[in-house]
């Protein structure tokens, strides 16, 4: 019977990988983009499980059990949670399908969140999070404790949910239809932000009553089986093999599957910065996630639609760490001093852009394997480059005629659209940007953000496995 883990979780895998659905970034959004338009797929995915969940327990189906609230531990893991998600560049199940998508990084941060979550939940840090948990409320659900029914709070999360839908495709409709990369065919275009948020509502609806028959009473989930997962890889303990850690492998199969099968899969090492954070952010995650009960899935989607305390008060808390780790440490990097006359204008391998720019005349191009090594892409440190005193960000490469180029390959997002929102500041009405990025998400992220700004999308297509090229007019 946990073999329905394993096909839930290819299911869920793909969905989120060609719906680039990751909470990460719909929390991040609020604060960076000031928008909620991406957020009200989170929702979206709250209020299907909501009412799927309340028709199946009505009808005996299934009989969840609700956590009590432990606000110490909650909160303070929903912020440490909600830090690591920044550091490490996804949330629990981005981790696991950005893995399947070949970003080392994201496998670095996915071994350490395994890992510090089974240090807490069956290892040496057992006994600091039973005395983080010590003050217990006793408090489980909101319609518990004011004495009425949930399918109350189920009707009114709906109507809000489809109001908030209704006005951002709405708003989505009043401007310019985000360009698409030429010549892809519609299967391998990535699924609507709400879209994928209603399917996998409705994958958590179906994932519980089977999880239930294999003795695993709980809908979907990341951290738990994320940690039997590392035990059973530790110890080789067969018993901490059940429905949801053949859900967790599944979502890594699926995603990798989707990954493969429309050229979003390739190797990508991160640099040392980067591989550094993806150490501190998995652990904060695994610690955080064990303290609060559940991460952005077992808090986010699923206790949320039970309107359980913790469920709520976790994801408020995430949502916090967020913002504060955001605010610390997503900026724009910093321009490096211009050339000298003297200089010799070279570049190395990390700071080398894709010229190829159609548009002016003659073609320019790279040579084959330039930025990558042997099809694995190496992260910089920086998406900054060394500038030439013409150009007007001392980031920004100058092509001529009025075109300059941002090298974004290796940056994990949203480091490609926080830096092409910083670059085209400086450039001037009419004068065109062209970025090389790897980032999967940044395709959707950087044309949907020239639409809204009013930029023209000249030209966007794939340079190769994982590999982009998108060029905009400053409008």
């Amino acid at each position: 019977m946990i073999a329905t883990g394993l096909l839930i979780g290819a299911l869920l895998g793909a969905v989120m990988q060609r719906g680039r659905f990751c909470v990460t970034g719909m929390l991040r959004d609020i604060f960076l983009q000031r928008s909620w338009r991406t957020f009200v797929a989170l929702l979206i995915v709250i209020a299907v499980h909501a009412v799927g969940i309340a028709a199946l327990t009505s009808a005996g189906v299934i009989a969840p059990e609700y956590p009590t609230f432990a606000p110490v531990a909650v909160v303070l893991g929903g912020l440490m949670f909600g830090v690591g998600i920044i550091l490490a560049g996804g949330c629990a199940s981005g981790t696991w399908y950005r893995s399947a998508e070949g970003l080392v990084g994201s496998w670095i941060a996915l071994i350490m969140y395994a890992l510090s979550a089974a240090a807490m939940k069956t290892g040496p840090l057992t006994g600091f999070a039973a005395w983080m948990k010590g003050w217990d409320t006793g408090l489980t659900t909101l319609p518990e404790v004011l004495g009425v029914s949930p399918w109350l709070f189920v009707v009114v999360l709906a109507a809000i949910t489809v109001f908030l839908a209704r006005h951002f495709l709405r708003k989505e409709a009043r401007i310019p239809k985000p360009a698409a990369l030429d010549g892809r065919p519609a299967w391998k275009r990535p699924l609507h932000f709400y879209t994928a948020g209603a399917l996998i509502g409705v994958l958590g609806v179906i994932a519980w009553p089977l999880s239930a028959a294999s003795g695993r009473n709980d809908g979907l989930g990341i951290t738990t089986p994320s940690s039997n997962f590392a035990n059973f890889v530790v110890n080789g303990s067969g018993e901490s093999i059940d429905w949801g850690v053949m859900l967790v492998l599944g979502l890594f199969a699926g995603a990798f599957i989707a990954a493969k099968a429309t050229g979003e899969f390739r190797v990508r090492v991160p640099d040392a910065k980067a591989a550094t954070r993806s150490v501190g952010g998995g652990v904060l995650m695994g610690v955080g996630a064990a303290l609060a009960g559940g991460c952005t899935v077992g808090n986010g989607m699923v206790q949320t639609s039970l309107f359980s305390f913790q469920g709520w008060i976790a994801l408020a808390s995430i949502a916090a760490g967020v913002g504060l780790a955001a605010k610390i440490w997503l900026k724009p990097s910093k321009a490096e001093a211009a050339r000298t006359a003297g200089d010799p204008e070279t570049y190395s391998t990390d700071e080398t852009v894709d010229d190829t720019v159609d548009a002016v005349d003659g073609e320019r191009s790279r040579p084959e394997g330039a930025g990558v090594f042997g099809g694995f892409a190496a992260a910089p440190a920086s998406v900054a480059l060394k500038s030439r005193e013409e150009a007007p960000s001392g980031k920004l490469r100058d092509l001529g005629d009025g075109y300059y180029a941002l090298d974004s390959l290796g940056a994990v997002c949203p480091f490609p659209l926080i830096e092409a929102k910083d670059v085209m500041k400086t450039l001037s009405p009419g004068e065109h940007l062209v970025i090389d990025f790897d980032c999967t998400q940044a395709t959707e992220a950087i044309p949907h953000w020239a639409a809204e700004d009013g930029h023209e999308v000249t030209d966007f297509r794939e340079k190769g496995e994982a590999s982009w090229q998108i060029t905009l007019r400053k409008g």
